[in-house]
């Protein structure tokens, strides 16, 4: 099975898994573990979407691919993403959901507040994520998911 197929078969097994999460586990729990897994996965799930159209598109020789992981995403921003029906607004909040996570990942504290969760920076910089913002993020991978499955799933 080519590689691009793979990635979207995991995108998918990975939003239905956080679909779940979000709109079933979480409300149960309200732990901000679980926020911030929901938005990691989300992240990962997009990643593989992202990286079966680049994939797919260097298949053909449309794109060409670097090592470095920042040309790719560019790549994918200005060549794919229009080509996809990918619209401006979903790359903002997909580059948005990226920013979060790296600033997660960096944080030195993060903690609840009436179910909200704050991440903060070195530099007390605060990111504070919603549950609605979660359900955001879930949906715009649903779209991305749908949109990329119908350009690269048609033409096999």
């Amino acid at each position: 099975m080519e590689k691009f197929i793979e990635s979207l078969t995991e995108a998918g097994k990975t939003i239905r898994i956080i679909d779940h999460m979000l709109y079933i586990t979480y409300p149960l729990v309200k732990d901000k573990r679980m926020l911030i897994k929901i938005l990691i996965e989300v992240q990962k799930a997009l990643t593989r979407c992202i990286n079966a159209i680049l994939q797919y598109e260097y298949l053909y020789k449309r794109i060409k691919l670097y090592n470095d992981p920042k040309e790719n995403l560019r790549t994918f921003k200005e060549k794919c993403a229009p080509k996809y029906k990918i619209t401006v607004e979903e790359v903002e909040k997909i580059l948005e959901l990226f920013n979060i996570i790296q600033r997660h990942k960096k944080s030195t504290m993060e903690f609840m507040k009436k179910e909200v969760l704050v991440i903060l920076s070195e530099n007390m910089e605060q990111k504070v994520i919603n549950l609605e913002n979660a359900k955001e993020f879930v949906n715009i991978s649903k779209k991305v998911l749908e949109k990329v499955q119908n350009q690269i799933l048609r033409k096999i």
